[in-house]
């Protein structure tokens, strides 16, 4: 018997950063729009854990036990006192170390899959709880659609979306580590009173009329300035982007995958065969979303 669980990456709409914590996280205001690019992991029964993967930029993808995947089997099989020996098999096509959380989503993949191979009957509110655990964007990814999450990201607010928005994606020609940024936006802060992140309520109203260009007009990502400092390439994809007509553009999370809002399927289309084109990123994707968060395929 094999579960297979389907997880969606996510893109920002909002990233609202505040100053570093004492514990050295940092509270958000973090809008979170799941898309559809999807990664699929299946958990198998087997001798002992294993991870494998599949698809493009796996071989950057840990096969050891720091994986978000590995993680969360073996938190769940802890709470419930079961063998966590199982073979993780992940099919990726979400962009790695991208901004778009495919370490999460196969996260969230596994541990729903694994509660339905080993019948653990957990709760929603126990899966997000060790979701909480494994990573503040772990939670977004099992629940997906439209979120704001607050406190790291982890505490989540459902968000009412009033159609589809049309996204282009390009990805980079190298990654960027999540921590690093944020140690670039700590540097890049020092000596200003950094406020305290807040919601767009332009924002939630955009999402909620499904109003591509009045959405356009309120994105925004803190981490952008320091994504750009650390890789500043990113701001000839994202002249680009907008030269091609592409209602915004905005790094994606902690990046370096750089998002484009199109206002219909047709202009993405074109946004994306003209970032192809343009030589200033290593492969393009289009998504509409929201997206459905973690489901199950089939046993």
């Amino acid at each position: 018997m094999s579960v297979t669980v389907r997880v969606p990456a996510k893109v920002n709409v909002q990233l609202a950063v505040g100053a570093a914590r004492p514990d050295g996280f940092h509270d958000l205001a973090n809008v979170f729009l799941a898309v559809g690019l999807y990664d699929e992991v299946t958990v198998t029964p087997a001798d002992e854990l294993r991870i494998t993967c599949e698809g493009p930029d796996a071989g950057q993808v840990p096969l050891d036990r720091t994986n978000l995947a590995a993680r969360a089997a073996l938190a769940l099989a802890e709470r419930h006192g079961l063998d966590p020996s199982v073979h993780l098999h992940i099919a990726k096509d979400i962009p790695v170390a991208g901004g778009m959380a495919g370490g999460s989503a196969d996260g969230a993949g596994a541990l729903l899959a694994c509660d339905a191979l080993w019948g653990t009957g957990a709760s929603r509110a126990e899966l997000l709880d060790i979701c909480a655990e494994l990573g503040s964007d772990v939670p977004f990814s099992l629940v997906g659609g439209a979120a704001l999450g607050t406190g790291r990201g982890e505490k989540l607010r459902p968000l009412e979306v009033g159609g589809s928005f049309s996204w282009v994606f390009a990805m980079a020609e190298r990654g960027l580590s999540t921590p690093a940024v944020f140690r670039e936006f700590d540097r890049l802060a020092e000596g200003r009173d950094v406020p305290e992140p807040v919601a767009s309520e332009e924002l939630l109203d955009a999402l909620a009329k499904g109003d591509p260009d009045a959405l356009a007009a309120a994105v925004s990502n803190d981490l952008q300035p320091a994504a750009l400092s650390l890789f500043p390439e990113l701001a000839d994809t994202l002249a680009a982007g907008r030269a091609a007509g592409a209602l915004t553009g905005l790094v994606s999370g902690s990046g370096p995958t750089t998002a484009f809002l199109a206002r219909d399927p047709e202009s993405a289309t074109t946004i994306a065969a003209a970032l192809r084109a343009s030589d200033t990123c290593r492969t393009v994707r289009t998504a509409s979303g929201p997206a459905a968060g973690a489901t199950v395929l089939g046993q």
